[in-house]
């Protein structure tokens, strides 16, 4: 698996590297916005590890290519801005998750290799807990039995279930369920969570499956282990 590395600070750089490549992946670095656009528009990496703030392009800039040529490549964010609006541009532009420097190593590889882990193992049927979730029929099942969902709820769980494990702002969830051209607001996504949980979770007050990330958005963790009730 092929991890692409846009970084400009050295240290880290090496560190990344030797850490990504003594676990068996094969690291591409770029250290300077032009050359980590060229490399990322490539389209020959299975996860991108995208600075900031880079001399020339600028990782926000790169983003937004990689999503405007329609790349489908996870894009982890390293960055040393923790503010809750500079992690919400990056997701809006199409970034899967963030990790703010500094950051402990062990802990970006388990990124890592969760992201690649889903790369491989994507399939047009999702399950966590007693529901699954058909996306080729476009049905979703609770313990053998269809559940009702609306247009929009199922294109909700449907996108969840396409970027589990990823953190998704509410804007970048209207934009891809709701369309750039409906002016909806986001509380129409919160809205659309609150009946899409009554119907999948165990605990509709207490979700596992969806979580909130507070001041951003959601993440969906399908493989969290949660005790199903006979």
């Amino acid at each position: 698996m092929r991890v692409l590395l846009i970084e400009d600070e050295p240290a880290l750089v090496r560190g990344v590297s030797d850490l990504l490549a003594a676990n068996g992946l094969d690291v591409r670095v770029a250290t300077d916005g032009q050359a980590g656009l060229d490399a990322a528009l490539a389209a020959d990496a299975d996860i991108v590890l995208l600075d900031i703030m880079l001399p020339g392009v600028n990782g926000y800039e790169i983003c937004r290519a990689m999503r405007r040529h329609a790349l489908d490549v996870p894009v982890l964010m390293l960055t040393a801005k923790g503010q809750e609006a500079d992690i919400i541009l990056g997701l809006d532009l199409g970034a899967d998750d963030y990790i703010t420097k500094p950051f402990r190593v062990g802990e970006l590889l388990a990124r890592v290799r969760a992201f690649l882990r889903r790369r491989r193992m994507r399939q047009p049927r999702v399950a966590f807990g007693d529901c699954e979730i058909d996306l080729t029929a476009r049905l979703c099942r609770r313990r053998g039995a269809e559940v009702e969902l609306t247009t929009k709820e199922f294109a909700l769980l449907a996108y969840f279930a396409s970027r589990p494990g990823c953190a998704l702002s509410r804007d970048a969830i209207l934009n891809a369920v709701w369309g750039s051209s409906v002016f909806v607001t986001p509380r129409s996504v919160d809205r659309c969570v609150t009946t899409l949980r009554s119907k999948v979770e165990p605990d509709p007050h207490n979700p596992v499956y969806i979580q909130t990330i507070r001041d951003i958005g959601y993440r969906f963790e399908p493989n969290v282990d949660h005790e199903i009730d006979d």
